[in-house]
């Protein structure tokens, strides 16, 4: 690794998140608000919220990025403006966009706010690099598709100033992101407004136009085949090289994912950039849920690496979250059953491949019962080990 590390960079879908991606070492973190997030609704922060979000971030020193990355109609330059004015005066720290009208409505309307150029504008070179930063842009988050070779040369010619972001883990897009129109085609769902179906991670079969009632399966595997479905990116292994390359920022795919998902990233790529065990680290990778991994594009054309069947596999079960711990007992929020008698592991920035077992449990009513099973329960465990607040538990179990 460079000897200025590189900044970590977590999603947060909400505050849970938020704390969860600051409490395990992220420098950074990227949210979405009410206005041209490029996801649901329903996943983003009200302009209340993202306030409380700056509040948060400052007061733990981290950062905090806002996406405006849709590409924009004409009925929202007007508003962007004001929300560009909200976004500078409660403190965020960037703005992430992807197209080049509302990089200049911001540059224009905010000229202190630093605007970083989104993944969904598919920039492959340095070319490109170089427009975006004589328009105002202060950092380029790099196509996908570019190889660790291509960020390189990306690298040598583009001002030293320009900071460059990579995405290092979590889902991947089959086609250039954010340009895919197959949900808009068959669901009228467009991905650009966050609202994408995901029709590449369905299963498929091959069908003759005059056979009709022939079906012929492409990969034999559960009776069809995901021929769209991209494998996750995995980068664990490898960040060095990408440091070496040129890259400022790791950034971690999913502000649709679980705050045990952010834990447990976070906590992986966190010890491995401050020269944790990468193999042990890649393990705990294993431990969320995922679909196949692959090194994307970085070591150059996609081989024998790029689809999979579309579904989901863990080595763990997310089992609870720890409220507190006092006098060797700790109070936990479950969200899946446990029993007396199990084995929970640990998700802790504090503590690494350390492990409970469960010997007593006891309800929300004090009661002593052998099993938690009432989800956001908050059940107590007498613990040999210290736990902390915002700590996970996990149970290992048979990949699935």
């Amino acid at each position: 690794m460079t000897v200025n590390k590189p900044e970590l960079l977590a999603p947060a879908g909400d505050f849970e998140c938020l704390n969860t991606a600051i409490n395990f070492g992220a420098d950074a973190i990227y949210c979405g608000g009410d206005f041209m997030q490029m996801r649901a609704e329903k996943v983003g922060f009200t302009r209340e919220d993202l306030k409380k979000a700056a509040e948060i971030k400052h007061k733990a020193r981290k950062k905090l990025y806002v996406t405006v990355n849709c590409f924009a109609k004409n009925s929202e330059i007007e508003p962007l403006k004001e929300y560009a004015k909200y976004l500078y005066e409660i403190g965020a720290d960037a703005a992430i966009v992807s197209d080049i009208g509302v990089l200049d409505v911001i540059k224009k309307t905010t000229p202190d706010m630093p605007v970083h150029i989104s993944t969904q504008a598919n920039c492959t070179n340095y070319q490109s690099a170089n427009v975006y930063y004589n328009l105002g842009a202060s950092r380029i988050v790099l196509a996908r598709e570019l190889s660790i070779e291509d960020i390189a040369v990306l690298r040598a010619n583009t001002p030293k100033e320009l900071e460059l972001e990579a995405f290092v883990h979590g889902a991947m897009c089959m086609s250039y992101s954010g340009r895919c129109l197959i949900s808009s085609f068959l669901n009228n769902r467009s991905g650009n407004r966050g609202e994408c179906t995901q029709p590449c991670r369905w299963s498929y079969y091959l069908v003759e136009k005059k056979r009709p009632d022939e079906y012929f399966e492409i990969i034999e595997e559960n009776q069809a085949t995901a021929v769209l479905s991209s494998k996750d990116l995995n980068s664990i292994t490898f960040l060095d090289k990408l440091a070496d390359a040129g890259i400022t920022s790791f950034k971690i795919e999913g502000r649709m994912k679980t705050p045990f998902y952010v834990a447990t990233a976070v906590n992986a790529y966190r010890r491995a950039i401050d020269g944790g065990d990468v193999a042990e680290l890649n393990d705990e990778l294993n431990c969320i849920s995922h679909r196949p991994y692959s090194s994307g594009f970085y070591f150059g054309e996609l081989i024998n690496n790029t689809f999979n069947d579309g579904l989901y596999h863990s080595d763990a079960k997310f089992i609870g979250v720890v409220k507190s711990c006092e006098n060797g007992v700790a109070k936990i929020e479950m969200r899946n059953a446990f029993f007396v008698g199990d084995i929970l592991e640990i998700v802790s920035p504090h503590l690494l491949k350390k492990s409970i077992k469960v010997e007593k449990i006891f309800n929300s009513e004090g009661e002593e019962t052998d099993r938690a099973t009432l989800v956001q329960e908050i059940v107590s465990v007498p613990v040999t080990e210290d736990l902390y607040a915002g700590d996970f538990l996990r149970r290992r179990e048979t990949c699935n």
